[in-house]
């Protein structure tokens, strides 16, 4: 998993938006995913602990808080990704990249050659990718070189739905930018225009919508990676 490690995020009016990874967005799929039998690790791009939106941590779940206090230390003692890069070859045990949403997404990851180089071994060499909401703006780490996910369709947060953000209250200003333009510059296809907790499967690129689709992506990405290493 990459995770954020940066806590602040600047709309376009000087202010500061408080965010990270959302606690449903990132747990859910883990959860799932290690009910199947599949162990993670944790990275960030600096090696420091991952932030989170601690506001959405879904405090009265009984089977995510567990599962969050049982690996609380693997996200607050995160692997630094250039080590994990580093040592990416064919034979690598990692199964999957998993990227969560939140718009601590936003920040680092899109700038990132460490990222673009863990995404550019999991498809090359045959792994899953799965993300969710703001997650995918860290495919745009792949936008200036070798870009293995041209052509590729996926669900994320929508753009337009970002843009009205302030108005509802959620964010102290606008975003600078909007990482759906983005992706659809760089080849990509987003599918989704809507929030529904839609996911969707492209070859062994896993996506989903937004927090709504996070129960539904850990049951696609359990499914799949079962499916293609159990045996």
């Amino acid at each position: 998993m990459i995770a954020a490690d940066e806590r602040y995020l600047p709309p376009d009016n000087g202010k500061l938006f408080s965010t990270g990874n959302h606690p449903i967005e990132t747990l859910l799929p883990l959860y799932h995913l290690h009910a199947a039998g599949f162990e993670f690790e944790v990275a960030t791009i600096s090696g420091l602990m991952t932030k989170f939106e601690y506001w959405a941590m879904p405090h009265k779940d009984e089977k995510v808080m567990p599962f969050f206090e049982q690996h609380k230390s693997l996200f607050r003692n995160p692997k630094k990704l250039a080590d994990v890069v580093v040592s990416l070859n064919a034979d690598s045990e990692y199964a999957a990249i998993f990227v969560p949403g939140g718009h601590g997404a936003l920040i680092g990851l899109p700038e990132s050659q460490d990222v673009a180089a863990a995404l550019q071994w999991a498809i090359k060499n045959d792994r899953f990718v799965i993300s969710l909401c703001h997650g995918p703006a860290a495919f745009l780490a792949l936008r200036h070189g070798d870009n293995p996910l041209n052509g590729y369709s996926i669900c994320a947060f929508p753009d337009a739905a970002d843009k009205q953000t302030p108005e509802i209250g959620y964010m102290p200003g606008h975003l600078t930018w909007y990482f759906g333009e983005e992706l659809k510059k760089m080849g990509m296809n987003i599918i989704n225009d809507d929030i529904t907790g839609r996911v969707h499967k492209d070859r062994k690129v896993l996506t989903g919508d937004s927090p709504f689709a996070a129960n539904a992506l850990g049951k696609l990405a359990a499914q799949e990676m079962l499916a293609a290493y159990a045996g």
